[in-house]
C-alpha cells in the first residue's frame, strides 16, 4: 500500500480546502516544490498533485507550480486538474509528470476519454470524485446524476493506471475516511483504487491498509500531514510493515 502525500496549488501556493469549497482554503506553504522536497525526503514514493483553479476552470492554471515541483524531485508526480484535451495531457507528460487524472472530461465525455487512456495506457487515471455516491464535476462545484460505480465500470477494461476514489463530503474535514464506500466501490472493479479523502489520523491509515485486499492500493493525505496530524514518516513505516 502506497502512501501519498498531496499539494493542491492555488495561486501558486500549497493550500488546502474542506470539502472542495475553494472559499475555504488554508496556505500551508508559499513554494510547493520545496514542500514536494519535504515529502521526498520524509520517504514519499509519489507525490500527489491537484491544480485547484484548473478543475474549477478547465484549463491549466498553475503549470509553472506544476514544473517546479517535478524538477524538484526525483519521485514519480500524478497531477490532476483542468486536464480536458490532448494538447495539455501532452504539456504535463513533456514537463516530466508521471501520471496525470482525468475526472470532468472522464464523466462529461466518456468517448474521449476512453480514447485518451488507450493512446497512452498506464499513464492515466480515472478521478471518481462522489457525494453520496454520485459524481461531481468541475472542480466538485457541479453534481451530477451518476453513479460513481456506474462511472468507474464503463472505464474498467481500460489501460487506466488506477481510480481515484475521493469522498467529498470527507475531503479535508478530518473525520475519517469513508471505508464502507471505498470497499464496495473496490470490490466492484478489477483496476486498482487509490483511496482519498478524510485520513485524518494513523488509525485511519492502519484501518485503511485493510482495503488492500479488496483491491485499494494507496492512500492520499493531505491536511492530517499539514496540520501534523500524522507523521509521513510513521505512516509509510506502518504500511511497509503491513
Amino acid at each position: 500500500m502506497q502512501i501519498i502525500p498531496a499539494i493542491d496549488l492555488k495561486g501558486g501556493k500549497c493550500v488546502r480546502l474542506r470539502q472542495g469549497n475553494m472559499e475555504l482554503s488554508t496556505v500551508f506553504s508559499d513554494d510547493p516544490a520545496l514542500q514536494a522536497r519535504t515529502w521526498q525526503d520524509l520517504g514519499a514514493s509519489r507525490i500527489h498533485v491537484v491544480d485547484l483553479e484548473g478543475s474549477v476552470g478547465g484549463e491549466p492554471a498553475n503549470f509553472k507550480s506544476v514544473a517546479r515541483i517535478v524538477d524538484a524531485v526525483k519521485v514519480p508526480i500524478q497531477l490532476g486538474g483542468g486536464l480536458r484535451d490532448e494538447a495539455t495531457i501532452r504539456r504535463y507528460f513533456d514537463a516530466g509528470v508521471s501520471t496525470v487524472i482525468l475526472g470532468t472530461m472522464a464523466a462529461k465525455n466518456p468517448e474521449r476519454a476512453l480514447e485518451l487512456l488507450s493512446a497512452f495506457p498506464g499513464l492515466i487515471a480515472v478521478g471518481v470524485d462522489a457525494r453520496g455516491g454520485m459524481v461531481s464535476v468541475e472542480g466538485w462545484t457541479e453534481a451530477t446524476q451518476l453513479r460513481a460505480v456506474e462511472l468507474a465500470r464503463y472505464f474498467d477494461s481500460s489501460a487506466a493506471a488506477a481510480f481515484i476514489y475521493t469522498d467529498i463530503e470527507r475531503d479535508g474535514m478530518m473525520r475519517g475516511p469513508n471505508f464502507k464506500a471505498t470497499r464496495e466501490f473496490a470490490e466492484s472493479l478489477s483496476t486498482p483504487v487509490i483511496l482519498s479523502g478524510g485520513v485524518s489520523n494513523l488509525r485511519d491509515v492502519e484501518d485503511a491498509l485493510g482495503l488492500e485486499k479488496s483491491g485499494v492500493t494507496g492512500i492520499i493525505i493531505g491536511r492530517a500531514l499539514y496540520e501534523g496530524q500524522i507523521d509521513l514518516r510513521e505512516a509509510i513505516g506502518i504500511a511497509e510493515k503491513r
